[in-house]
């Protein structure tokens, strides 16, 4: 009996990670690096200050502090997109699906009608939205019956989120997605087929778009290239050092229209001269800052300029 207890202790965990949502103390442990704000089901909470400065850090900006930070994993391209040009800034809630199974959908759609789930499995997610979340779901790039959504659930997601979705995957509908205002959604195509033989087998869970890596609570960066998956960890120093780089080409800019530096001194390694320069020109330039000058002054503590 001991030994049998034993077992079901080793086995829990991996049951627990195999259902619809995940564990709170499992996404806990996935998502340690993150030391701020969470939600109640233990998703990183980015604040809303973040997600509004992220909204003018580039794909590159981002995807070279994350290459340099080891993560090399987090841009998806190749998506059909709604609103082009828009930029889509959020939090992410994760959902994977997988193809439908009678035994696995009875069994999910049993245990869904006692904890209260209404509807088809492709609703539950928008059920766990908040305000500055993005709906990003992997249903292993089905095109025709991978329709997760119509512009009745987009209307949905966008009531409680104030955002879109990222799918790998279809939607369908898409004339009248295009009629909610400040929806949008990058998939894989359009196609006017329902929804059919697909099932959600994770909710907040990790997954993979592609080439991508996404955790919940990730802060996701859509532009019209493609999407960019930043760690909550991370966000902070991809969005303070897009922010400094910007800084910098303004300073060089005016430095160089003023003639006071020569584009050799301004694009090689920055001497003294210029590095004093640069902390004056931010003294008086004060409106020029997007974040705290205390946090510029740290962060400019650890650059080699």
């Amino acid at each position: 009996m001991k030994s049998m207890m034993m077992l079901l202790l080793v086995l829990a965990p991996v049951v627990v990670s195999l259902a619809q949502t995940i564990a709170r103390d499992e996404l806990i442990f996935l998502t340690s690096e993150w030391k701020g704000e969470r939600f109640t089901d233990g998703r990183p909470k980015l604040p809303d200050e973040l997600l509004e400065r992220a909204k003018h850090v580039t794909i590159e900006e981002a995807w070279l502090v994350l290459k340099n930070e080891g993560y090399r994993c987090q841009f998806e391209g190749n998506w059909k997109v709604v609103n082009h040009n828009a930029v889509m800034v959020g939090r992410a809630l994760t959902a994977m699906y997988i193809p439908s199974r009678p035994d696995i959908e009875k069994n999910i759609k049993e245990r869904g009608k006692k904890e209260g789930r209404i509807g088809n499995t492709n609703a539950w997610p928008i059920d766990k939205l908040s305000k500055g979340d993005i709906y990003v779901a992997d249903c292993f790039g089905k095109i025709q019956g991978g329709t997760l959504i119509g512009d009745n659930l987009a209307s949905s997601i966008y009531a409680k989120s104030g955002n879109g979705v990222i799918f790998n995957s279809a939607a369908r509908d898409l004339e009248g997605i295009s009629n909610i205002q400040g929806f949008n959604a990058w998939v894989r195509d359009w196609d006017p087929s329902y929804l059919e033989n697909v099932v959600l087998i994770g909710l907040n869970t990790p997954i993979r778009l592609g080439q991508a890596v996404v955790l919940p609570g990730d802060l996701v960066l859509a532009k019209e290239e493609g999407v960019i998956f930043i760690p909550a960890h991370l966000a902070q120093k991809v969005i303070i050092t897009a922010e400094f780089l910007s800084l910098r080409d303004k300073f060089a800019y005016a430095m160089l229209r003023e003639g006071r530096f020569t584009p050799g001194e301004i694009d090689n390694q920055w001497t003294d001269r210029v590095k004093e320069a640069f902390l004056q020109w931010l003294d008086k330039n004060p409106g020029a800052l997007p974040m705290k000058r205390a946090e510029l002054d740290e962060f400019m503590k650890n650059r080699t300029w």
